[in-house]
């Protein structure tokens, strides 16, 4: 399948192999407010910010299906479809995060805005961002609007301290 936007609404063209060639299966593609899965690879949370770790003990506490791939394509392809949040937080290992920002995340980014989602860093909208450098990564948060939307808060919210 082919997703394809010029800014001004998303549609997708199905591959049809009899005759070699990509027709319009889905018109003006509208991503769900709200989505009821989440892929995120919960093998990092020990390197998470705090927040993060308590924003996706939620998703799993509220019945969400948690649904990751391991392909940011494919993962976010289901989300556009179906409604959902795909997350890549910075962590230890990767504070700056680890998708780039110029042909990953500014790419599905305007995909999502233009079919009704919404693409962050966490702290703000991916497509303010003015790349600095070509390969520059950042953390992302990809989706349903209300999704992003919530994730953004919960990381808005100060970080608790210990006793």
């Amino acid at each position: 399948m082919l997703v394809y936007t010029t800014g001004s609404g998303v549609h997708g063209f199905t591959l049809d192999p009899t005759i070699g060639e990509f027709l319009l299966s889905h018109h003006d593609i509208q991503m769900p407010e709200q989505g009821t899965i989440y892929n995120v690879n919960e093998v990092h949370a020990p390197g998470w910010d705090p927040r993060v770790r308590a924003f996706v003990d939620g998703l799993k506490g509220s019945g969400r299906a948690a649904r990751y791939i391991g392909s940011l394509v494919s993962d976010f392809h289901w989300n556009l479809l179906k409604g959902g949040l795909f997350l890549y937080p910075p962590e230890e290992r990767a504070p700056e995060g680890k998708l780039r920002l110029v042909y990953e995340a500014n790419p599905l980014g305007f995909i999502a805005e233009q079919a009704g989602g919404s693409a962050s860093t966490g702290t703000g909208p991916i497509l303010d961002l003015v790349p600095a450098t070509l390969h520059q990564r950042v953390p992302l948060a990809i989706g349903s609007r209300q999704d992003v939307a919530d994730y953004e808060a919960a990381l808005a919210a100060p970080e608790e301290t210990g006793p």
